[in-house]
């Protein structure tokens, strides 16, 4: 799994109000399943290292 287009974008910088709510919801909607999936397990990779390899637990 190649995580490259996760890279921050150090360009992009915006100032908002704290109070505001974030878009991200919609943010989310417009991408696949797929891409979902892979910015969770690149999240998951980030919170536990090593250990995130055993993949998701099936319940």
């Amino acid at each position: 799994m190649s995580f490259e287009k996760f890279q921050m974008d150090k360009t992009h910088f915006s100032v908002v109000n704290l109070h505001d709510q974030p878009d991200e919801t919609a943010y989310w909607l417009t991408k696949t399943p797929e891409e979902r999936f892979e910015a969770l397990e690149y999240l998951r990779r980030m919170n536990y290292g090593d250990a995130a390899c055993e993949g998701f637990q099936r319940v």
